[in-house]
């Protein structure tokens, strides 16, 4: 394993994305390093790093790429260092400690900001007056974003003064934790998660996460009934679906949710198998 950096190489002279020599020439006193951590991430590098013209650094950690994921990152201007997979929130947390700058913009390789989300950014790090920002997430799923139920807003702190907060080590649904005191404030304008995957492979990521849900609620000593695999799904479907209104999502907006409850029923029975195999713990 290997933690040591690559020397960047030189931006490539691509085009500029829309709005991205104003953003590129506004003030931002407090320098920026855009952190993301990828693995065969080639087809969504480019429009993440772009949507961030004014970061004083780029910095990519991968994990292994066998696409070219590498290549162009270096090509994009980035720096790039290989670290062996650790788990989403110890791998993050390892990208921002080796940013070069305190202040940190933590992105995907699938997201990327809004023209509004980069200018309200910047104009909050001309006068910094909290320690992280958080941001609301437009999910695409099916082709569509989701506008309203679970898929938004789905507020995510991204933004954050790494002397005061960091990633959690959550082995899934990771988070950034800030220290007592620290102030977070919200950024109203969307980031946009435009994940390119099939409903095939979003599927089977569903099942890895209510595997590592599951794991982490046994060992936190949490215990399912055979109430909690009735309600949860229940209780799931009133809040999102009719409360938050998911069904004005149309046919996306249905197959999350029904997608989001299954999760939660097949969480709480792999929750059960663990206390049949392991009675005694």
């Amino acid at each position: 394993m290997s933690d040591s950096p690559d020397v960047p190489a030189a931006i490539a002279a691509d085009p500029e994305p829309p709005g991205a020599q104003v953003l590129a020439d506004a003030s931002c006193p407090e320098p920026l390093s855009l952190v993301i951590i990828t693995k065969d991430a080639a087809a969504q590098l480019p429009a993440c790093i772009a949507s961030v013209p004014f970061a004083a650094e780029v910095l990519v950690v991968d994990s292994g790429s066998s696409d070219n994921t590498v290549a162009l990152a270096r090509e994009l201007g980035a720096r790039v260092i290989f670290q062996e997979w650790l788990g989403f929130g110890r791998q993050k947390q390892y990208a921002v400690e080796q940013a070069a700058h305190d202040w940190v913009l933590c992105l995907d390789a699938d997201e990327q900001l809004t023209p509004e989300l980069a200018r309200a950014i910047q104009a909050a790090l001309m006068q910094p007056g909290s320690a992280a920002w958080q941001f609301p997430r437009r999910n695409r799923f099916m082709g569509r974003y989701l506008r309203h139920g679970e898929g938004y807003p789905d507020w995510n702190l991204r933004l954050f003064d790494r002397r005061q907060g960091r990633w959690s080590f959550d082995p899934v649904h990771e988070k950034v934790v800030l220290q007592d005191g620290a102030r977070c404030d919200r950024l109203k304008a969307d980031l946009l998660h435009d994940s390119a995957e099939s409903l095939e492979r979003y599927l089977s990521k569903q099942n890895d996460y209510t595997t590592l849900a599951a794991e982490r609620a046994f060992a936190a000593g949490k215990r399912a009934s055979w109430l909690h695999l009735l309600i949860s799904p229940l209780f799931r479907f009133c809040k999102f679906y009719l409360l938050r209104q998911g069904f004005r999502d149309g046919l996306p907006g249905l197959v999350h949710i029904a997608i989001g409850c299954s999760n939660s029923f097949i969480k709480y029975a792999k929750l059960r198998e663990l206390q049949r195999q392991k009675p005694g713990v």
